[in-house]
């Protein structure tokens, strides 16, 4: 199945991207998300120009992408795909730096220094805050006028199929909130990835 537009999950991490994914899974959309991105994690930092081009060469080929590092390319992504529909799911400030810091702690990435101006969140929560808080806003001016185009879902409200299949002109796929990212596995993702990486 193709998607009708593509779609972009443009809130940060953290903020049910998985629940999000899993949705447009159902509906049958072929997804990017941040594994595509993953080789610029072990580097100090990020080369900016190479990840826009890299995610405008994914964009093309798929429906819909979400998680790092596609909230920050919205701008990008509009102009290159005009009729896209963009989902932005928001967190509780607290409750989504105390989930990036339990997450993240101490480890480093070279996405995260570029995105946030250093590598990890713990030690660095107000810097981390206020970029989240800043995305949150220019994203919201961005698309204040264009209702078509832009959802804005809380995350303690849940990303629900009935609010996502809706605004997508979907049928729904489903009902309620998915059960996406449990901690066993996500902790399971983690252990794969690192023996993947040194294999």
């Amino acid at each position: 199945m193709t998607a009708k537009h593509k779609v972009f999950g443009i809130g940060f991490q953290k903020t049910g991207t998985t629940s999000l994914g899993t949705i447009f899974t159902k509906l049958g959309y072929d997804v990017a998300s941040y594994r595509d991105f993953r080789d610029f994690a072990p580097h100090d930092r990020a080369d900016w120009a190479e990840v826009t081009s890299r995610a405008l060469e994914i964009a093309a080929r798929v429906d819909a992408a979400k998680d790092t590092p596609w909230p920050l390319l919205y701008r990008e992504l509009d102009a290159a795909f005009p009729g896209s529909k963009f989902i932005h799911v928001t967190r509780d400030p607290d409750a989504w730096i105390a989930s990036a810091v339990k997450d993240f702690a101490a480890h480093p990435n070279g996405l995260h220094q570029t995105i946030y101006g250093c590598p990890y969140p713990k030690g660095h929560e107000d810097t981390w805050l206020a970029r989240y808080n800043r995305h949150n806003a220019e994203v919201a001016e961005y698309f204040a006028d264009r209702p078509d185009d832009y959802l804005h879902l809380r995350l303690e409200d849940g990303v629900s199929f009935e609010a996502v299949c809706d605004f997508l002109g979907e049928p729904r796929v489903g009902q309620g909130v998915p059960v996406a990212n449990t901690r066993a596995r996500k902790r399971l993702k983690m252990i794969w990835w690192r023996l993947f990486r040194k294999g």
